[in-house]
């Protein structure tokens, strides 16, 4: 079965370029022009993924991407952006965007991100599901749970995306030691994902962030120029 993409792009050549170079690699495509149609058609339908646009009428592509999310909707999205636009790439990504393409772009570039991102997702389904036995790992003020991808805070659940799950679960497994950003990369989001550092950095920022709300137990450390250490202190 196709694999269905929901394409929400107000630029009519932009929209009809992504309908037909996703159609012609076999996905089903379905085109919305409107931030309202969008987000409407994202919480409405199953789509496998989302492209989706900053700039648009109606709500932009923020205020969909936050609406997604908060509706526990976990369809991949990739969100196009301009080159130059750091902070747009950065606000993308902690709203919750799963990776980002840069205009202009090129089909190759688009397919390899789309084909990555879908690789991912049904990589993490997998794990979900096919993981059985409950275990915790206790860590200061924290309990983490693999196999439910959930995280206690002093008895609290707090809410990770599952990239920065998978970055502290990696972390957990290496405490104490420096992990440098390369390693993070290929451990989290592969080999093959295409994105650059900054998006580990974003990441971890935000994870961070998360954990120091209410503990200083766990503390995850920033070594210049190499990458991040978690530390585990004794109260």
């Amino acid at each position: 079965m196709s694999k269905k993409v929901l394409v929400i792009e107000d630029e009519p050549t932009l929209s009809r370029l992504l309908s037909y170079n996703l159609s012609q690699a076999g996905f089903e495509t379905k085109v919305a022009e409107d931030g309202r149609v969008g987000l409407q058609y994202a919480l409405q339908q199953f789509f496998d993924l989302i492209i989706l646009d900053i700039m648009l009428p109606g709500l932009n592509g923020f205020e969909i991407l936050t609406k997604i999310r908060e509706q526990k909707v976990k369809t991949p999205i990739i969100f196009l952006t301009a080159k130059t636009a750091e902070d747009e790439i950065v606000q993308g990504l902690k709203l919750g965007a799963d990776d980002y393409i840069t205009k202009p772009f090129g089909v190759a570039e688009l397919l390899a991100r789309v084909s990555a991102v879908l690789r991912r997702s049904l990589s993490e389904e997998t794990q979900v599901d096919e993981t059985t036995d409950e275990n915790v790992i206790i860590l200061g003020d924290l309990k983490i749970y693999p196999d439910q991808y959930e995280v206690l805070l002093n008895e609290e659940s707090i809410s990770l995306r599952p990239k920065e799950f998978e970055v502290l679960l990696h972390m957990v497994e290496r405490q104490g030691k420096v992990i440098t950003r390369d390693d993070l990369m290929n451990i989290v989001w592969g080999f093959d994902y295409i994105g650059g550092q900054r998006t580990v950095d974003v990441h971890v920022s935000s994870l961070r962030k998360k954990l120091e709300l209410g503990q200083n137990s766990v503390k995850i450390e920033s070594i210049r120029g190499v990458g991040y250490k978690l530390v585990v202190k004794n109260n």
